[in-house]
């Protein structure tokens, strides 16, 4: 398998983590779906990274397609097959994946020029992060995994979200959530996590 993709994308880098965390044999290669000649488009019509090529040739896109699938390949699962775990696990991964496309809009409208910004943009997108920070903090558990007693892709898609606020809206979150702060640092420890983290992070 051949995974494409930038080491800054925050979705790149989910698909990344798990292939870590499951070791699974699958080629990183860096590709700029912005290129005027990126592999991207002809994979992927939205012209998005991830894009995962399959032995058969298959390509498979967007993040959670990609995470359900490469973790559907080796044992034990980090997403539960059915039942209220798994409405669960989704509902986290669907909260970490707003973060990351607010962060982003954010930082898109942020690279405007200032004469053509939206007022509205970055105030509202700000207000995302707040209330899904606020979510998470208030849903956390008091242990180290955020759902069942082990390590799921709940863990992985809200670290990898938390971690992409420090690199790309960098703030004090930790100031107003703590215990949120203990949990990211935690789960960030892990060798996926710090393997797959980007040229220039800020470390935390």
């Amino acid at each position: 398998m051949k995974l494409y993709g930038s080491l800054t994308s925050p979705y790149v880098r989910k698909v990344r983590v798990l292939v870590r965390e499951k070791n699974l044999a699958c080629e990183f290669i860096l590709a700029d779906a912005w290129a005027a000649d990126s592999p991207i488009p002809p994979l992927n019509p939205l012209g998005k990274v991830p894009a995962l090529v399959l032995d058969n040739g298959e390509v498979l896109f967007d993040s959670p397609v990609i995470v359900e699938y490469l973790d559907s390949l080796k044992a034990p699962p980090l997403l539960p097959a059915s039942g209220e775990a798994r409405w669960q696990a989704l509902r986290w991964q669907a909260l970490a994946d707003g973060v990351l496309d607010a962060v982003v809009s954010r930082l898109l409208e942020s690279r405007r020029p200032a004469a053509q910004q939206s007022a509205e943009t970055i105030p509202r997108q700000e207000a995302k992060i707040a209330r899904a920070l606020e979510y998470a903090d208030h849903h956390l558990s008091n242990g180290p995994w955020l759902m069942s007693d082990r390590f799921t892709v709940a863990d992985l898609a809200v670290a990898v979200a938390l971690e992409y606020i420090d690199f790309r809206y960098p703030h004090d979150w930790r100031g107003r959530h703590p215990r949120l702060g203990e949990w990211c640092a935690g789960i960030g420890a892990r060798p996926a996590f710090v393997e797959t983290r980007p040229p220039g992070m800020e470390q935390k």
